[in-house]
């Protein structure tokens, strides 16, 4: 069977462009909705998925790139706190990959099904995809995040809509490698359709240097900043568990043994951590890039490693940042409405396929109380203001969530649905 392992180096070096090309539209999308440089993020990209290849043996082939479970942490954080505060955050949350990963060491999965079981994570990642929603509608809308008028209604409409509808088309009806990008599609046809309206800022472009250093940022630690952000990382790391269960599945091998799964959730926590050292997003497995592995049916690690050299090279480049910062407003919103919806069904998902129970009193109470808590802005702490500590969001939901489920009576659910039995 023909896996890529005996492919010549040109070979690898066009599946590795075009693994990069698959992940690029989630790559950049995450940092041009949070305010972040894109060309940090594609640089953080690259240097965390040599990172992750660097810890497990390049054993794997993932690609690693911005999470877009943090977008609204992100957000909040930086209005709140500064970018340099977010960062350190960010590189906090990279700090409890590497925690779990030792425990998974120490202790095995078990104390990952016990506290992170899919009572727990459904509905976190269900408030993930709902609390951003209001944001991608008033990008559709031709609105920023306070929600002032950035492009008037009906010609943000005409632009979002046209985006959102080839994102959907792409993703429902593509073919081959085709299917696997609807998110450039949706943004190739949303800029077109600015563009003809007029309201793509070209001046910068064209002032833009062809080669550039990426606008890299310094962390700084800021406890209050670290409590909100470091919270959402549970999450990830259990979408970073199911990523190579599933890209396991796909080769045919077992990761969460060999390299093992304490590796990769330390490889995943360094990408991470390093990505807030430059001030990038923090990073995850791509399921697209998994996607593609499956189409491609080509195996080899390697060819991740030139997809991260791909990205770390267009890091420099200082046009592309432009072009990418020039793409209005409602072309993100309208593909967002989509992906924002796509976070809560994988949520849904998760607590379908494990088949939780809603009649039972306490998976109620845990789902209910986690939605509300995450999607109404239940803050709990002495104010909102920027000396003031609190809990609010994501963040407080994901603590809410796994304090109940330490806390109700019936804790032993979980081993119906242990990670162990998730294995390919």
């Amino acid at each position: 069977m023909q896996d890529g392992f005996n492919d010549p180096l040109w070979r690898q070096v066009v599946s590795g462009a075009q693994m990069l090309f698959v992940a690029f539209g989630a790559l950049v999308l995450m940092p041009l909705i949070t305010g972040l440089d894109p060309n940090v993020a594609l640089f953080t990209a690259g240097i965390g998925t040599l990172l992750f290849q660097l810890v497990t043996g390049r054993q794997v082939p993932v690609f690693l790139a911005s999470s877009f479970a943090f977008i609204t942490p992100i957000i909040l954080a930086k209005g709140q706190f500064g970018l340099a505060e977010t960062m350190g955050g960010v590189m906090a949350a990279g700090f409890v990959y590497t925690f779990m990963g030792m425990m998974v060491k120490i202790k095995g999965t078990g104390f990952i099904d016990r506290m992170l079981p899919p009572v727990v994570i459904g509905p976190v990642i269900i408030s993930i995809g709902l609390a951003m929603a209001p944001i991608a509608a008033n990008m559709a809308m031709g609105k920023g995040g306070d929600g002032a008028v950035l492009i008037p209604y009906q010609t943000a409409m005409l632009i979002s809509m046209p985006a959102l509808l080839t994102t959907l088309i792409v993703a429902v009806f593509g073919k081959g490698i085709f299917r696997l990008v609807p998110i450039i599609a949706g943004v190739l046809v949303g800029f077109a359709m600015a563009f003809a309206f007029g309201v793509v800022d070209t001046a910068k472009i064209a002032a833009a240097p062809w080669l550039a250093i990426p606008h890299f940022t310094a962390p700084a630690f800021n406890w209050q900043a670290i409590l909100f952000i470091v919270p959402v990382a549970l999450a990830p790391a259990i979408e970073h568990i199911g990523g190579v269960i599933a890209v396991g599945s796909v080769t045919g091998r077992d990761y969460l043994k060999k390299p093992g799964l304490h590796r990769t959730l330390l490889g995943d926590g360094l990408a991470t951590t390093a990505a807030g050292l430059f001030g990038g997003p923090p990073n995850t497995t791509y399921a697209e890039v998994t996607g593609a592995v499956m189409l491609t049916k080509n195996y080899n690690p390697k060819i991740m490693t030139w997809a991260a050299v791909f990205a770390i090279t267009l890091a420099f480049v200082g046009k592309f940042g432009a072009l990418l910062q020039s793409i209005p407003v409602p072309v993100m919103g309208g593909i967002l409405c989509l992906l924002f919806g796509s976070i809560a069904a994988v949520g849904m998902n998760t607590m379908i396929r494990h088949k939780i129970d809603l009649s039972e009193a306490r998976n109620l109470v845990i789902v209910s109380v986690t939605l509300v808590f995450g999607i109404g802005g239940v803050l709990i702490g002495s104010g909102d203001g920027p000396d003031d500590w609190g809990l609010k969001g994501i963040a407080l939901c994901a603590i809410v969530a796994i304090v109940l489920n330490l806390l109700l009576p019936g804790n032993d659910g979980w081993k119906n649905n242990k990670l162990d039995d998730q294995l390919p």
